[in-house]
C-alpha cells in the first residue's frame, strides 16, 4: 500500500508507515473504545480525530467499540450521546459498531484457558485485602493464601461464580503473574468480579463481569485491530495487555501505542468531576454550554471543523502539556468568521426616536450576508423612526475621547445615517428611558456629509417596529482560574460566578426569526451566537459562542 506524503509526521504515523512498508500489516485498523458511563468531552475528541483520521488517511477503518463491562454505571443514554457526538464531529464507523459485551462468551472461555494453564486462580480475599497485599513501589506484594489452588478447583469455583452461587464481592478471578513485579499492574490483577447488575444489552444473563484490562486487548485482537491507540495513563498497563495476548489463543496481535491526552486550561476533564458538576446542579446538565463536553460545545455553537482543526494543531506527542483555551476559541472565530451570516442585535436596549424622520416611513437597507463570503449574498433589513441601540453605546456625561452617542454628539448608525442626540428622556427615578435624536439626510450608507465633517463612533441598532424579542445568554468560562484542579481548594471553589449572564429583553433584527435551532451567526460588533435548543418561535434564545476577540487575554494584561 502506498503511504500518503506528509512534510512532518508524528511518531504514531511513523510507526504505521514502518508497519505498512515492512509488510507487517496490509492495512490499518484502529478503534475508539469509550465507556458508556458519561458524555464525551473535548479530550475524547482528540482520540476520535486521531483514530478515525488515521483510518481515513491510510485507507483503513476505525471501529467504534463500547467498553460496556461495568453495567452499574452504564446507560443507553450515554451510548446514544456518544454516537451522536462522533457523527457530529464528522466521522462514521460504518458497519464496524461493536461492544465489549459482544465478547463475554469468548472472554469467559479464555478465562478458563488461563485457569487450566495454571495462570489464573479464584481469590476469596476482600478487595481491601487484595489491595493491601499488592504492596507498593518499594515493597513487593504478598501471595494470596488461595494462589496455589489447583486448576481443577479454580475452574469449578469459577463456573459456580458464573452460575450465581456466590454473593457479590465474595470472590474474584485473578491472573497469576508475579506478586514481586516492579509494575504494580502485573501483581496478579483481578480479571473478573461478581456483580449482579442489569446490563443494558445482555440483561441479567451474567452475574460476573470482566475487568477493563482483561477485556481491552482481547477485544482488539478479535477485531483484528492493528494499532491500539490510548493515552499515556495506560502506558503502565501495556505489559499486562501484552501478557494476555501472549498467553491466550488470540487470532491477531495488536500493538498498543500511547500518546498524550488533551488537557485544557480553565476547565476540568475528569469524568468524575464533570459528573459532580451535573449531579450537584452547578451546571444545567451534560450539554450545558459551559461544559467541555462535545454536546456542550455543540450547544454553545462551536463548529465541528474548529474542534477537528484544534486537535490537528496541538498534534500528537508523548509529552503531557496543557493547551490554552484561547487557542481553541481563536480557531472557533476563524471558522465562524468565514461561514456565519451577519445580523444586528441589541442586547440591552435603549429606545431612540428620530424626530425628523417621517412617521410611518420604512426604509429598506441591503447589506452583505457575510463580507468574508460573497457567495452568501445579501440580506435586507428596515430602518424606521424608532430604533433601539445598546445602552452601553450612550453616555450622558462622557469622558474625553468617548466617541459613541452623547448629548449634542453625532455617531454613525451602522449601514445607515448620522444621528445626533438632541434630548434625553428620564423616568421618575432618573433613569434614561429614551433618546430624541435627529438624522442627517445627507449621510446615507457609506457617505459622509457634504460639509466634510466626520464621526469616529459607529453603533449598531435595530428598528423597533421590525425587531423580534429574544433572550440572550452570555456564556463565559466555567472556572475563573487556569488550573481549577490545582491548589488545596476544591475545584468547585473556582467556579466563575459570571460564567453565564442572562439578558431577557434583547431586540434582534427581524431576519433572525428564521434562523434554525443550532445555527451560529454573528451579531455585528458583539460576537458569535447560537440558537439554543430552548428557543421557540415565541421566545428566541441565543447562546454566546465566543466574542469577536479574546477578552480574557486583555483582562490578564490589566494591572
Amino acid at each position: 500500500m502506498s503511504v500518503p506524503p506528509s512534510p512532518s509526521k508524528d511518531f504514531i504515523r511513523e510507526i504505521i508507515d514502518e508497519d505498512l512498508s515492512s509488510g507487517k500489516h496490509e492495512s490499518t485498523v484502529t478503534r475508539f473504545p469509550p465507556e458508556p458511563n458519561g458524555y464525551l468531552h473535548i479530550g475524547h475528541a482528540k482520540s476520535i480525530c486521531l483514530n478515525f483520521g488515521l483510518a481515513e488517511e491510510y485507507g483503513g477503518r476505525c471501529h467504534l467499540r463500547f467498553d460496556d463491562t461495568n453495567p452499574a454505571k452504564e446507560d443507553v443514554e450515554y451510548v446514544d450521546s456518544i454516537k451522536e457526538d462522533i457523527q457530529w464531529l464528522g466521522f462514521d464507523w460504518g458497519d464496524h459498531l461493536y461492544y465489549a459485551s459482544d465478547y463475554f462468551d469468548k472472554l469467559y472461555e479464555w478465562a478458563l484457558v488461563l485457569i487450566e494453564n495454571g495462570k489464573a486462580y479464584v481469590d476469596d480475599q476482600t478487595f481491601e485485602e487484595i489491595r493491601m497485599g499488592r504492596g507498593d513501589l518499594n515493597t513487593p506484594g504478598t501471595d494470596s493464601p488461595f494462589r496455589d489452588r489447583s486448576p481443577e478447583e479454580n475452574a469449578e469455583i469459577f463456573k459456580a461464580m458464573k452460575n450465581g452461587e456466590f454473593d457479590d464481592g465474595s470472590k474474584v478471578l485473578r491472573a497469576k503473574v508475579d506478586m514481586a513485579h516492579p509494575n504494580l499492574n502485573m501483581r496478579d490483577p483481578v480479571l473478573y468480579r461478581i456483580a449482579r447488575a442489569h446490563h443494558h444489552r445482555t440483561g441479567d444473563a451474567w452475574c460476573i463481569y470482566p475487568m477493563y484490562d482483561f477485556t481491552h486487548g482481547q477485544s482488539d485482537a478479535l477485531e483484528y485491530v492493528t494499532h491500539s491507540l490510548c493515552t499515556l495513563e495506560f502506558e503502565n498497563h501495556r505489559p499486562l495487555y501484552e501478557w494476555f495476548l501472549e498467553n491466550l489463543p488470540v487470532p491477531s496481535y495488536p500493538r498498543q501505542i500511547e500518546f498524550s491526552r488533551l488537557n485544557l486550561n480553565y476547565t476540568v476533564m475528569s469524568k468524575r468531576k464533570l459528573l459532580q458538576l451535573v449531579e450537584e446542579n452547578h451546571v444545567e446538565g451534560w450539554d450545558d454550554p459551559r461544559m467541555p463536553t462535545i454536546s456542550g460545545l455543540r450547544r454553545r455553537g462551536y463548529p465541528p471543523e474548529a474542534i477537528r482543526n484544534f486537535c490537528k494543531t496541538i498534534g500528537v506527542t508523548k509529552f503531557e502539556s496543557t493547551n490554552d483555551m484561547a487557542l481553541l476559541e481563536s480557531g472557533v472565530r476563524e471558522v465562524l468568521n468565514q461561514n456565519s451570516l451577519r445580523f444586528m442585535a441589541v442586547l440591552n436596549p435603549i429606545k431612540i426616536v428620530v424626530t425628523n424622520y417621517p412617521e410611518g416611513q420604512v426604509e429598506e437597507i441591503e447589506s452583505p450576508a457575510n463580507p468574508e463570503n460573497p457567495e452568501a449574498g445579501t440580506r435586507k433589513f428596515c430602518f424606521s423612526r424608532e430604533i433601539y441601540i445598546e445602552r452601553d453605546d450612550f453616555m450622558e456625561d462622557p469622558p474625553k475621547k468617548y466617541f459613541r452617542l452623547s448629548p449634542g454628539n453625532e455617531v454613525r448608525l451602522r449601514n445607515a445615517y448620522f444621528i445626533k442626540c438632541e434630548e434625553v428622556i428620564k423616568d421618575d427615578q432618573g433613569e434614561v428611558i429614551e433618546l430624541r435624536c435627529t438624522y442627517d439626510t445627507d449621510t446615507p450608507r457609506g457617505q459622509n456629509p457634504s460639509d466634510g465633517r466626520k464621526v469616529k463612533g459607529v453603533v449598531h441598532w435595530v428598528s423597533a417596529s421590525h425587531s423580534i424579542d429574544a433572550t440572550v445568554r452570555l456564556y463565559d468560562r466555567l472556572f475563573s482560574v487556569e488550573s481549577p484542579d490545582s491548589g488545596e481548594n476544591s475545584f468547585l471553589d473556582h467556579i466563575n460566578p459570571d460564567s453565564v449572564v442572562e439578558l431577557p429583553n434583547a431586540k434582534l433584527e427581524h431576519n433572525l426569526a428564521d434562523v434554525a435551532n443550532g445555527e451560529t451567526v454573528q451579531f455585528e460588533r458583539l460576537g458569535y451566537f447560537c440558537v439554543d435548543k430552548d428557543s421557540t418561535p415565541e421566545n428566541r434564545v441565543f447562546n454566546r459562542t465566543v466574542g469577536l476577540r479574546d477578552s480574557w487575554a486583555k483582562a490578564k494584561d490589566q494591572p
